[in-house]
């Protein structure tokens, strides 16, 4: 068995947060499904937009979706009608799956509000981050748009790490591809990082993000690690 650890997963409880914020004793595994499904269809949904971060968050009957992006003003539209339409696909979505669970994942016990149909509110939130460079994820995306560019990867991978690097924010960052790199007969692994990795310290704010880049002859994995200084608990306050 491998011993790698996600490094967000790692530092939950610690100085991360959870993304899906609730809590249901009986639906459970129903809600869980639901925010699985929502946020990978979410993913597919926003592709062509930098997205950083969905979060979920529930009440009684509010589904509440936070989504921290770098282009705002392509997500929202004008006017909001971006927003809008979004909300409207999710909703149909959600009542899709909700239908589409079979009946041995809903908690079947003699609570009836388990089973009744609830009116859910679907509340869109959409933020915009202000340092791309310092976020993985975004990162890992401008390299997927490099790539598809047909930009040679080393340039790719000295281009990320050198706009990241110049923030005072990020004191470390290391980025990883992994593929038929430029199209090459035998896949390899390439790397290439500037500054500290600290992995194992838990107080160390590390993002972490692993992308897929689709291109003619193949799939390119991209991994990318940006260390962000250490936290302590008056930072957290």
């Amino acid at each position: 068995m491998t011993h790698i650890a996600h490094p967000y997963g790692l530092r939950l409880g610690i100085i991360n947060n959870w993304r899906s914020r609730w809590f249901e004793k009986r639906g459970y595994r129903r809600l869980l499904k639901v925010d699985t499904l929502l946020r990978e269809w979410l993913w597919k949904q926003l592709r062509s937009v930098m997205v950083d971060t969905i979060e979920i968050e529930r009440s009684l009957n509010v589904l509440h979706i936070i989504i921290r992006t770098s282009q705002p003003g392509i997500l929202i539209g004008r006017g909001g009608e971006g927003a809008e339409k979004l909300k409207d696909k999710i909703k149909k979505f959600v009542a899709k799956v909700e239908n589409d669970t079979p009946r041995w994942s809903i908690a079947t016990t003699h609570h009836k509000p388990d089973t009744q149909e609830r009116k859910i509110e679907i509340k869109l939130t959409v933020e915009e981050v202000r340092m791309p460079e310092t976020h993985a994820n975004l990162v890992a995306q401008t390299m997927i748009q490099d790539l598809e560019r047909r930009i040679p990867f080393r340039r790719v991978l000295k281009g990320a790490v050198e706009k990241a690097s110049a923030n005072r924010a990020v004191k470390g960052i290391k980025v990883a591809l992994k593929g038929r790199l430029d199209g090459a007969e035998m896949g390899r692994y390439e790397w290439l990082r500037k500054g500290r990795i600290p992995l194992q310290t838990l107080r160390a704010d590390i993002d972490f993000a692993e992308q897929t880049a689709y291109l003619p002859y193949g799939t390119i994995g991209i991994k990318v690690w940006i260390y962000r200084g250490e936290v302590f608990e008056e930072d957290k306050k």
